[in-house]
């Protein structure tokens, strides 16, 4: 075990595009960092990249899906860095099916993956941080969660709309114990599998009509909120729906 003083976070789906950068937000910002994903080479190669002497990062295959997971990932950090005080729920899938050929079997893979998971990492680190009486925890929702979606599919719309009231649940349950628990929506975020899924016809429609700021979320911009909403002095920052996104959702 590495005795190591500086704050430690764990991120789910950080093997790729916003959880990556999260990540690197967060190795500025003086953590240690525990890459999941499902993917364990691809997590491991990201952690190099992140990090070539692997002081201050490791990685581990986390399948979001399985509690026990959540549970070898939380004792796997412990192990290695002595503690854990932030857990970034990133990891998620994107599907964009029009919502009258999502088929029941997709529906409830998006809605396992996306929201299960997320519920999972809430209970499994969110008990942890309860009992050493502090901890911070960031579920990434969506812009999608809050207007039914413009690019993505039902499912996933849902799948987001359910992580911001399981925020306000989980800041609730944990709120005397030191732990808040807070979520970020961003709209369209100019990470590469953005570009990858919505056509470019499409995208520089929403971009150039959709987005008042005429303009995508940017994803350093999200890591350095990440750093913010867990910092020591945030702690009566809970249960909160942070927007991002051009001005598409004001309230």
């Amino acid at each position: 075990m590495r005795i190591d003083k500086t704050k430690v976070a764990l991120v789910t789906g950080a093997a790729q595009g916003l959880g990556y950068v999260i990540c690197e937000s967060l190795l500025k910002a003086g953590y240690s960092v525990v890459v999941s994903d499902i993917d364990a080479t691809a997590a491991k190669q990201a952690a190099q990249c992140l990090d070539n002497s692997a002081e201050n990062v490791e990685s581990i295959k986390l399948d979001v899906m399985s509690k026990d997971d959540f549970t070898a990932a939380l004792a796997f950090t412990i192990e290695t860095f002595g503690h854990c005080d932030l857990l970034v729920n990133n990891a998620a899938i994107t599907p964009t099916t029009p919502v009258m050929e999502i088929m029941p079997e997709e529906f409830s893979q998006v809605l396992d993956i996306n929201l299960r998971g997320n519920f999972l990492g809430c209970q499994v680190f969110g008990q942890y941080f309860a009992d050493k009486g502090f901890g911070r925890i960031v579920n990434l929702a969506s812009l999608a969660g809050q207007m039914g979606g413009t690019a993505s599919g039902a499912h996933y719309a849902s799948s987001k709309a359910g992580i911001m009231t399981l925020t306000k649940i989980f800041a609730r349950q944990f709120a005397d114990a030191g732990v808040t628990v807070n979520a970020i929506a961003p709209g369209p975020v100019d990470v590469p599998s953005i570009r990858e899924k919505v056509p470019a016809d499409k995208l520089e429609n929403i971009i150039n009509n959709m987005i008042p700021v005429k303009a995508m979320s940017n994803p350093t911009f999200i890591g350095s909120m990440v750093v913010m909403l867990a910092a020591e002095e945030a702690n009566t920052v809970t249960g909160a729906t942070w927007d991002i996104n051009g001005g598409i959702y004001m309230r």
